[in-house]
Formats: structure tokens, C-alpha cells, sequence
């Protein structure tokens, strides 16, 4: 069974993408959480899900998708698989999904969640996200769902010319600002970097965390 009740309360809460709130609807959140938080899973906030990591407010989940500006067409690299339902979601909007996790416990249960749900479209791959995918690379769009204390240049040349970022930015335990990082579609030029609003994510670990 879907989410339409929470498809609805996004909606009135100012996401528009009539794509993105069709995704949100075709999934059930309470699949994706431990079974001792699913009685919660219907609340808007972030959930722990072991490993001292987090599945996203769907707000969040569902603006940060909508931000991407996804089309159907696109190759997309996540960074952080978690509970792998900002995954799921990435999966029904664009044509292939390439998701990365550190911790190998999530990276594996993630996986048999998905292809047990018919997730066919998604490459898996356990291992330093901050360092990306670059056997896969360039990518139309990233989406980041854990926060480095700098944007991992690594990541920013794996975007083709004029795609998309959204990361979140910031210090551990403290407030980061989610970015939308637009790479400039000629060398030399600087990207374009917008501020959406200030988040709370968990670090992003491997490199990032020992260069912040």
C-alpha cells in the first residue's frame, strides 16, 4: 500500500512536481524503517534506521527529489543508500540509479529490498561515497543524503556539464545548508551554487570526514 495521505500533505506543503508526489504515493515509508519504528513511519521526521544513520523527513526526501529537476531521462548517483528509500524514489523518476553506501549492513539490506520490490534500475555499490562512482561517470544529477563539511570536489567533476547537486553542507551536529550546485556548461566557468534552506543530516564518513 502507497503513501496518497502524505502524497497530499506534501502537495499542501509546496511540492509541485506532480512526478515526484506520484513516487511518494506508489511507496509505503513503513518498508523502509526498522519494524520497531514503522508504527512512526507516517510522521514527517527523520527516523533512525541503525548504523547511526537516518531515512530523510519526506519532506525533505520530496523536495530534494523535486529540486533535481529529473525528467525520466537521467543517470543520477546517489550518495548514501541508508534504508534505500530516497533511492526508490530517485528510481521511478529517472532511468537509472547508481547508489553508494558505507556501511555494509545497509548497503545489503537496502538491496534486497529493492530487487525484492522490483527496483530493476538501480546499481549498487558499497564503498566511500564521497569519493562517487567515476567508472559510471558523468552523471546528469547527484543527490548527497549525508553532509561533508565542504562539497567533495571528486563529486562535483563526475556531473556532466550543466547537471545538478543537491548536498547538504555543514558541520556534524550542527545545522548545514542544503545546496543545489548547478556545474557550468564551459571549462573555466564557475558553477552556480543556490542555498534551498538549513538541514540536519548525518556526516558524510570516509574522505569527507577526514578532510573536514
Amino acid at each position: 500500500m502507497g503513501d496518497w495521505g502524505r502524497a497530499e500533505y506534501l502537495s499542501r506543503h509546496g511540492i509541485q512536481d506532480r512526478r515526484v508526489l506520484d513516487a511518494v504515493a506508489r511507496l509505503n515509508r513503513a518498508d523502509f524503517v526498522p519494524e520497531a519504528m514503522r508504527e512512526d513511519a507516517s510522521a514527517d521526521v527523520a527516523l533512525p534506521i541503525g548504523h547511526g544513520q537516518t531515512i530523510s523527513q519526506p519532506y525533505v526526501v520530496a523536495l530534494m527529489t523535486e529540486a533535481l529537476q529529473l525528467d525520466g531521462t537521467e543517470r543520477v548517483l546517489e550518495i548514501g543508500t541508508g534504508s534505500g528509500y530516497q533511492t526508490a524514489v530517485l528510481s521511478l523518476l529517472c532511468r537509472q540509479v547508481f547508489t553508494v553506501e558505507i556501511v555494509p549492513a545497509l548497503a545489503e539490506s537496502a538491496r534486497r529490498l529493492l530487487d525484492a520490490q522490483g527496483f530493476h534500475n538501480v546499481s549498487f555499490r558499497e564503498g566511500d561515497g564521497s569519493l562517487g562512482w567515476p567508472e559510471e561517470a558523468p552523471f546528469d544529477a547527484i543527490l548527497a543524503a549525508a553532509a561533508p563539511q565542504d562539497v567533495p570536489l571528486q563529486l562535483l567533476a563526475q556531473l556532466k556539464p550543466g547537471g545538478r547537486m543537491l548536498i547538504p553542507v555543514g558541520p556534524p551536529g550542527g545545522t548545514q545548508q542544503l545546496l543545489r550546485i548547478q556545474r557550468a556548461l564551459r571549462p573555466g566557468e564557475v558553477p552556480r551554487v543556490e542555498s534551498l534552506l538549513p538541514v540536519r543530516f548525518v556526516p558524510m564518513t570516509g574522505q569527507a570526514l577526514s578532510q573536514g
